[in-house]
This record gives structure tokens, sequence and C-alpha cells, in this order.
């Protein structure tokens, strides 16, 4: 079989065994077996993951490609033969896409000779809690003298054949905010008698939709979302406590602290003047992901009229750690395909997209090798 069938089998299995962050050892365990096969020095990167090496003529240089391996806990709703065996969990976000692509592209080099060294990345938790950055940390990566490094998302949302990419920052730097409204429980009928936290919510959301609208500037984007709430169980009563949570999003540093000054801020204003206590908690995830200006534009240059100029998206991704020690550029691979209602979006139940996405994926890293004269 060449490399590209080969992938797709690839895709099946992988799909089939989904696993979620730090806990996908079905997942290593099979990346691991298949990377041996094709006669590479393989470890792992941490508990789960896989880090690969392929030794090129200039051993003193290194190209990095990462595909993230863990899924989600969705229960799968598709018509695929290969459906999830894993109660409860699916790759609803397209990892099994993403491992088919590198494990194809390593498959394609493995017989060829490079100019200089590659590393493949085959990192775990992407979606929660985030594996990129302990893979940095650890120094696995240092003895390798990466230069550069490459990664890709498939991407519902642009038609199939194409490959949405831009300099600059492309996503979004992001965190959880988590609030606790505690009032004064009792009995609905008696109101005054208490400090009500489902109607002070409703004043603290009111003011946290105003953060991005008057206090950052038209020209930044930013995002304040407030992604639940929960309180009350009873009719006639009026609960003590109020939860709620979101996230924040923006690509400036500046923009991202302003916000959580404001949150913090308002909360505490408005715990205040209802004589009450409302507990802040925030906690950073990502930073953007930044494309760097001449890689990207090397790499718009390899890929021909399959190239599409993207905006900026705010949803997030932890190659952003990787892309604050090397340069990298971190592109989208189109899998919209209308007539065939491959439509469904990322984290849905419904998600899937079809064997040429993964082709067009190992034919975008094989034709970056060939212009940059590596293969």
């Amino acid at each position: 079989m060449d490399y590209y069938t080969k992938a797709v089998e690839y895709r099946k299995e992988l799909h089939k065994i989904p696993e979620v962050g730090m806990k996908e050892f079905k997942t290593t365990e099979y990346i691991l077996n298949v990377l041996r096969g094709m006669g590479y020095e393989v470890e792992t990167a941490l508990e789960t993951g896989v880090i690969a090496y392929k030794k090129g003529i200039d051993d003193s240089v290194s190209i990095a490609f990462r595909s993230d391996i863990d899924a989600l806990a969705i229960q799968e709703e598709t018509k695929s033969e290969f459906k999830s065996i894993h109660e409860g969990y699916m790759h609803g976000c397209g990892h099994d896409y993403h491992m088919a692509v590198l494990l194809g592209f390593a498959e394609y080099l493995k017989d060829i000779e490079t100019s200089c060294s590659i590393v493949f990345i085959f990192q775990p938790a992407e979606e929660s809690p985030g594996g990129a950055r302990p893979i940095v940390e650890s120094g696995k990566l240092d003895k390798f003298n990466i230069t550069e490094i490459y990664g890709l998302h498939i991407w519902p949302y642009l038609n199939q054949g194409r490959i949405g990419v831009k300099p600059g920052p492309i996503m979004a730097m992001s965190g959880e905010f988590e609030l606790d409204l505690i009032g004064k429980g009792g009995h609905g009928a008696v109101p005054n008698s208490t400090i009500d936290p489902i109607y002070i919510s409703s004043q603290v959301i009111s003011s946290l939709q105003s953060i991005v609208s008057r206090n950052i500037e038209p020209i930044d984007d930013a995002v304040v979302t407030v992604g639940y709430i929960k309180g009350g169980s009873v009719h006639n009563v009026i609960p003590g406590k109020v939860e709620m949570g979101g996230t924040i999003r923006a690509f400036r540093q500046e923009v991202y602290d302003r916000i959580k000054e404001r949150i913090t801020t308002i909360c505490e204003g408005i715990a205040k003047s209802y004589e009450m206590e409302i507990e802040v908690r925030i906690t950073d995830f990502y930073k953007p992901v930044d494309n760097d200006e001449k890689l990207t534009e090397e790499f718009i240059k390899s890929q021909g009229d399959a190239i599409e100029i993207v905006k900026p998206y705010m949803t997030g991704e932890d190659f952003s750690f990787y892309q604050n020690e090397y340069p990298g550029v971190f592109f989208f691979l189109g899998s919209k395909n209308e007539e065939k209602g491959l439509v469904h979006p990322l984290h849905n139940s419904k998600f899937q997209s079809e064997d040429p996405v993964i082709k067009n994926g190992i034919d975008s890293y094989i034709n970056l090798l060939k212009y940059k004269d590596i293969i």
C-alpha cells in the first residue's frame, strides 16, 4: 500500500479508540507500534504521546511537525462503519485526521533522504489540560535542534481542498473565569429578607458584556462569554449561591489583561453595592497562535492555488507554546463538503470528513519540504 492508503487505514483504527487528554494510552501504543514498524527512533512525549526522529544529512538542524492525539467526551452519532468503541468518547475535533496525516507523512519520508532532520510530535491533551507546554518544559525537544515547526487543524468552515492560513496572529489567546455569587437565601415570597444571587447574576452578566464594547478599543478583537450559570432548584426558594463561568479571548496580552482586570473590578463593585460576596477565579490557558511572517510566506508559495488567506479566529490552540520556542506556522485544512453533508462543526457528535482530506494534509507537508529543497 502507498502512504495515502496506509494513512486512511491508520485514521480508521485511531477513530475507533478515542481517549481524552493524558489518558491516550491505547492511542500512544498504536502510534509507537506504527512508527517503530517504519524504522523511526521513537520515545514517549509525556506519559502519553510520542516523539519520533528522522536523521537528516545535516543533523544539526531539524524541522518539527505536530499532531494532537486526544479526543472528546462526546457520544458519537455518526453512521461511520468504524465508530468509536469507547462509549461516551469520540474524535469530534478531527485529531484522528491529524494523526493520520502525520503518520502518512512519516510513511512517505521513511525511505527518502532529507537534507535536515525531521521531528514528528504526537502531542497529548490539546483539548485539556494542554500537552504542548509540558512537552516544551520537559526539555525533550532540546536535543533535536529544532529551527521551525508546523501544525494543522482540519477545518469544516473551509471548503475541502482549500488551505487556510495567514501571517501573524491566527488564533486567540484564551482563559476561563469562574464566579461564585454568595448571597442570602430565603423564601421566594419574602425577597426583601434575602440577598438574591439570581437577580444579582443578571447584573453581573449585563456588566461583563459591556467590557468589550466599552473598555476595549474598537480596533482590538476580544470576546467575553458567559457559558454557564447554576443556581436554585425550587420555584419558591431564593438560593444562597449562584455559580457562573465563561471564557476570555483576545489577540494581545494588554487586551487580555484589561479584560481580567475589569472582570475583577466589576464583581468587586457589584458585591459591595449589594452587601454580598463574589469570589472570582481566572485561569489562563493558551497564548495566541502567531505565525512567523517569513515562514508563512514560504508556506503560501509552496501550496500553489490551494491557499486561502483567512481572518483570525477566536478559537484557541496550545500550538502557541511551541511558537514561543521556535518560529512556526499553523494552518487550516479545509474539510467542508456541502454536497455530501459534511458541514457539522468541530466538537459536534456528528462531525466527520472524508479520506481525500488526509491526502491534502500529507501533500501540504510534502510540498513544503520540496519547496525548501529538503527532499
